[in-house]
């Protein structure tokens, strides 16, 4: 089974620097581009699931103008997310099983589907997100790696709060096996207090890599139609995608929309109306 996010400290009792280790600024451009994917879909998109929300920062790009449900694991994750987006309904649930009795315009999984490490357990996300998702509707998923694309390295990024926290992070990520469908990503986080004392944590977590005739034949498993759209960009669009994102920041509101890049990872599906699926089922007339 794939581990929860619950058990990696990040998202449980060092949820409370979430907000300084990926702030939430940085989840502008992608939600610019998710509004422009949910404006593809055959309904009106109002209503949208968020599956595995973590702290809400997407949520918070987007609930302006979508009413949004926000689904996690990990109950410390949800409290930082209530504290953001207190508009927002949260549920505490595992995105593979949670079954809410309704149905949503769209379904989104950002990039917590990077925590699903084995093919049963993505069809069960996917299948989670069909079983939610109206005819009509559409699903989303971002992850960050796809075998594809997937390139070892490192980075780093953090902030400071007004109360004189920081918050900061080293990554190295790699493969340790080729031939199976996920990375790893050793981490180290820096703490520092007001009061200026330190703590040092390092984990390693595994993340999912699936190539994209897995995402897309899953995708069709589930009852989806792919969007033609999926895409596994390569490494130089990838480089060149995270450049324009980090330089869409700096611009202002209008010119973001003007300019908007996908993430380098994307996986759309479109459930079919019921009328297009019911014909498709029908013998053919004579």
């Amino acid at each position: 089974m794939t581990r929860a996010p619950g058990e990696y400290r990040l998202y449980s009792d060092l949820a409370g620097w979430w907000s300084l280790i990926s702030p939430p600024a940085q989840y502008s451009a992608d939600a610019a581009a998710l509004t422009q994917v949910f404006d593809s879909a055959a309904v009106d998109v109002r209503e949208v699931l968020d599956l595995g929300s973590g702290g809400g920062h997407i949520a918070a790009h987007l609930k302006e103008r979508l009413a949004l449900t926000l689904v996690d694991r990990s109950a410390e994750m949800l409290a930082v997310s209530r504290g953001i987006n207190p508009e927002c309904e949260h549920v505490r649930g595992d995105m593979r099983t949670v079954r809410l009795g309704r149905a949503f315009d769209a379904v989104l999984v950002h990039d917590a589907i990077d925590y699903i490490t084995c093919q049963d357990d993505l069809r069960q996300v996917i299948g989670t997100a069909f079983a939610h998702c109206r005819p009509g509707g559409i699903a989303v998923f971002v992850p960050d790696y796809t075998a594809e694309t997937f390139l070892s390295g490192s980075g780093r990024g953090g902030s400071t709060d007004t109360d004189g926290r920081q918050g900061s992070f080293r990554e190295w990520i790699w493969d340790p096996d080729p031939a199976d469908d996920w990375v790893q990503a050793e981490y180290e986080f820096v703490l520092r207090a007001p009061d200026g004392t330190v703590q040092v944590v390092r984990e390693a977590h595994r993340l999912g890599a699936f190539s994209r005739d897995v995402w897309l034949r899953t995708l069709a498993d589930a009852g989806f139609d792919p969007d033609p759209r999926s895409a596994a960009r390569s490494p130089a669009e990838q480089r060149a995608g995270a450049e324009q994102r980090a330089g869409a920041e700096q611009r202002t509101g209008a010119e973001q929309r003007a300019d908007v890049r996908m993430p380098a990872n994307l996986f759309v599906g479109h459930r079919p109306a019921e009328a297009e699926r019911d014909a498709a089922s029908s013998p053919a007339s004579i």
